[in-house]
């Protein structure tokens, strides 16, 4: 099984968010299989799960924090860390594997100072390894954003970063 990382990104909720995600809890409280809407309702509210909104989910919903980090872990749709403001994709399927773009992940990862899965602590970049994009002709793909960039190499990495800065 492989390690959950958390963000090192402290958690900045208002509480303008907090009253909304009660609000929407409240309506969901007594609905059987809510959590999945409650889920992603209050990622839609803050654009991840933070540990602090799951507690919330847990306390208004009346189900167990493990219940709730069960179900946020188990499914693909779900973060645990903030999304930066520009978000790296980087395919790492069959065809651009081979390709190399598991060295431009690794360069990424470097030049940023965060794995995949994570958020810079300025929040401008999060990383993440995707899977086929569609673009197999230009592998290596990777995505910023909308912007998508191929036949990529890891002399590449620098230059797309300063783009963004």
């Amino acid at each position: 099984m492989s390690k959950i990382k958390i963000s090192s990104v402290p958690f900045k909720g208002t509480p303008e968010q907090e009253v909304e995600l009660r609000a929407i809890l409240k309506e969901l409280k007594n609905v059987k299989g809510s959590l999945m809407a409650a889920l992603q309702k209050a990622q839609g509210i803050y654009g991840y799960l933070p540990k602090e909104v799951q507690e919330i989910i847990a306390e208004e919903l009346d189900v167990s924090l493990e219940e709730v980090f069960g179900v946020a872990t188990f499914y693909a749709q779900f973060s645990l860390n903030p999304k930066g403001e520009h978000q790296i994709g980087i395919c790492l399927g069959t065809a651009c594997y081979v390709k190399g773009s598991g060295d431009i992940f690794d360069a990424f990862s470097k030049e940023l100072g965060i794995s995949g899965g994570q958020c810079t602590d300025d929040g401008r970049f999060s990383l993440d390894a995707t899977r086929c994009i569609g673009c197999c002709g230009l592998a290596p793909v990777l995505t910023v954003g909308d912007d998508v960039y191929g036949k990529l190499t890891v002399d590449d990495v620098p230059k797309i970063l300063a783009k963004y800065r």
